[in-house]
């Protein structure tokens, strides 16, 4: 069976094919339709078969679509807060107020960077402590104006640094889970990369969560995982597997409510038809829970996270 590399070799001898059609007046147009028919077989039958620990990767991908670009491609009208009028701002979660098909929502999104100077402006999608405030910031603001809030996850995890630690990113976090779960607006969030331990979690506690086919959903990463189970890096793959961090993997567990399927290759291979799917379900998530009277919605919501995984009590024993 194929791999990704040679996906990508065939692919680019594809190109070198079609700039040769186009300066050398040669028609290869016959080879480069069989090639291309040749790829799209091969492609489908990789991304068929993904173990656990290659969708970690394409979760990863540099190409994979960001939150920014999610939010250009289904929003309307952003207006992004800043600060959390304590400490100041924090570029690895964007907040602020737009229109989803027409609808006001609030809007939580964490951004990765592309460039050394974006990664280091946006801390890898890693948010601190302000950054989890200003969050709360805009769900106040929604629930003030009854907006319902959209979450769009990318994250490997809060910042794990010292200025972080001091300035207590646990109860950050600890604060965003209790003022989610009692939020009296609906929630939607949708895990488009990484869902990184309590840095997703805490933007994560909704009444509907959708996942791209290819993103992944972990307490811990798998590289984590390894280190701290096995203490051997070999291990990651075994870690990636026994995570159950797969999107398809989570809907059997109940975890999350959809899986989008993506272009074979990930979502950067047809963003705009991924931006489209994405939308819908946001859009159909979010009719089917607006009418719920909030009463109900904050009851689902507390049954829905008190019924989640599996435990014992003294009683049990």
């Amino acid at each position: 069976m194929s791999d990704e590399k040679t996906l990508d070799l065939l692919e680019a001898k594809i190109q070198e094919l079609r700039e040769l059609n186009k300066k050398d007046g040669i028609d290869l147009s016959n080879e480069i339709l069989r090639l291309e028919t040749k790829l799209e077989s091969l492609r489908a039958e990789f991304y068929a078969n993904l173990s656990d620990w290659e969708r970690v990767k394409i979760a990863r991908h540099p190409k994979r679509p960001y939150a920014l670009d999610y939010l250009e491609a289904m929003f309307t009208d952003f207006y992004e807060l800043h600060g959390d009028r304590l400490v100041g701002d924090d570029r690895a979660l964007l907040v602020g107020l737009a229109r989803l098909d027409g609808q006001p929502v609030a809007v939580l999104a964490q951004q990765k960077g592309r460039s050394t100077e974006e990664n280091k402006e946006r801390l890898f999608g890693m948010a601190r402590p302000q950054g989890y405030r200003k969050a709360r910031r805009a769900m106040a603001l929604a629930e003030r104006f009854s907006f319902p809030v959209v979450s769009l996850i990318d994250t490997p995890g809060a910042y794990p640094g010292l200025e972080a630690e001091a300035g207590n990113i646990g109860g950050a976090i600890a604060e965003n889970l209790l003022a989610m779960a009692r939020l009296r607006v609906p929630i939607v969030a949708a895990v488009i990369g990484e869902g990184g331990s309590g840095g997703a979690l805490a933007i994560g506690v909704a009444d509907r969560v959708v996942m791209l086919e290819n993103s992944i959903y972990s307490v811990i990463s798998p590289e984590g995982a390894a280190a701290i189970l096995w203490k051997e890096k070999e291990k990651t793959q075994e870690a990636a597997r026994s995570l159950n961090l797969t999107a398809p993997r989570l809907l059997e567990l109940g975890v999350i409510d959809e899986v989008l399927p993506e272009p074979p290759g990930g979502a950067h291979r047809d963003f705009q038809r991924m931006a489209g799917l994405l939308k819908q379900s946001l859009v159909r998530h979010l009719a089917e829970i607006g009418t719920l009277p909030i009463a109900d919605l904050l009851a689902a919501r507390y049954r829905r996270y008190r019924s989640a995984g599996r435990y014992r009590t003294l009683s049990d024993r």
